[in-house]
């Protein structure tokens, strides 16, 4: 599955290295769009502030988020690597991350999955030639399961304390430049943080708390609008649909009104890894935006959850709403602009160049 998301780079030096291994890292998610496509729709519909409110349906959430997409993605990471049998053991392995972390571990399937699996083909590669006519399933089955279960419980005991260790890094450097009073510098961090599925630890474990406590001081903030503004997710699938590789488009409309609309941005976060260097176009929409809202006074009443337009006008206090949308407008204008360039305006757009 790789080869359809890595880049065809010729050379060997550190930018080429970068683009296959977001094209890596893209191929663990691209194929399972449709489950991130079905988790948004669900949550867009039926979340407590969605369209048509539904506790029952609404269950299905978090055991989406928790769960399902995270296994998923060990498991094609998995799979990537050792075909069938690293699929296995790659989503056994990410069932530890699972268990041993609060928060949806993306970013940490994509590394545990593929790991799990290479050892796995490690172990088969010792074994090869050396198994007794008629116990080769036993062995390989024994073997499999136990580089799984051990995987699993490296994941609870280990790898999940990692990944929140990671997290906390990245919250604080966040928490350091919003209390300098640097918030337009921020989107340097939360951006690059936002497409490797950290949004949710970001906003709701720094952003969130901070901007309850200012907002109950002035009736809104600024901080509930850093990391949940629509605008650059929104220019960068634009750009994508205008003059990304031709293969893509047509998955581009559903998953602009699923990010805007619906306020679920993980869905733009695979068409950014996939090119790497389109973090640059979120990171300068995300501060043009910032800047917009410090220019304009806008704030929110709360933290827009999920991240769409109508949760943002929802939140918006009255004499706000001006500020407010051009935060959102200004901040798709600039990542559509810088996202087209990094695109060459389609030039590179057929499926045979890749990215």
């Amino acid at each position: 599955m790789a080869e359809l998301y890595a880049p065809a780079a010729q050379d060997t030096g550190v930018k080429a290295r970068v683009q296959r291994f977001g094209g890596y890292l893209a191929g663990m998610v691209m194929p399972n769009i449709a489950a991130f496509i079905a988790w948004g729709l669900i949550t867009a519909l039926f979340f407590e502030k969605g369209w048509l409110p539904n506790e029952k349906f609404a269950a299905l959430i978090d055991p989406m988020s928790h769960v399902l997409l995270p296994v998923l993605i060990g498991y094609t990471g998995g799979r990537m690597v050792h075909a069938q049998r690293g699929a296995v053991v790659g989503a056994v392995a990410t069932m530890g991350l699972v268990v041993g972390s609060e928060a949806p571990m993306f970013f940490g399937a994509m590394i545990v999955g593929p790991l799990t699996a290479y050892v796995l083909k490690l172990v088969d590669g010792l074994t090869a030639d050396r198994i007794r006519p008629g116990f080769e399933m036993l062995v390989d089955n024994f073997a499999a399961g136990i580089v799984a279960a051990l995987s699993a419980l490296a994941g609870v005991l280990a790898i999940g304390p990692v990944m929140r260790v990671f997290t906390e890094a990245a919250g604080d450097g966040v928490r350091f430049l919003v209390q300098h009073h640097l918030l337009p510098a921020a989107a340097v961090l939360i951006e690059p943080a936002k497409v490797l599925f950290l949004n949710n630890a970001i906003n709701h474990g720094v952003l969130g708390p901070l901007g309850i406590a200012e907002s109950s001081d002035n009736g809104k903030s600024i901080l509930f609008m850093l990391e949940t503004n629509p605008g650059p997710g929104f220019g960068i699938l634009l750009a994508y649909l205008l003059f990304g590789p031709r293969s893509l488009r047509p998955s581009v409309p559903a998953a602009m009104a699923i990010q805007f609309l619906g306020g679920i941005h993980e869905i733009y976060f695979p068409y950014v890894l996939m090119k790497p260097s389109m973090v640059l176009a979120a990171v300068c929409g995300g501060g043009a935006g910032i800047l917009t809202f410090m220019v304009t006074g806008a704030g929110l009443v709360a933290t827009p959850s999920p991240g769409s337009i109508f949760a943002y006008l929802a939140e918006t206090p009255r004499g706000d709403y001006f500020g407010v949308l051009a935060g959102v407008v200004v901040a798709a204008g600039v990542s559509f602009v810088v996202g087209s360039l990094l695109l060459g305006f389609g030039r590179l757009a057929g499926d045979e160049e890749g990215m």
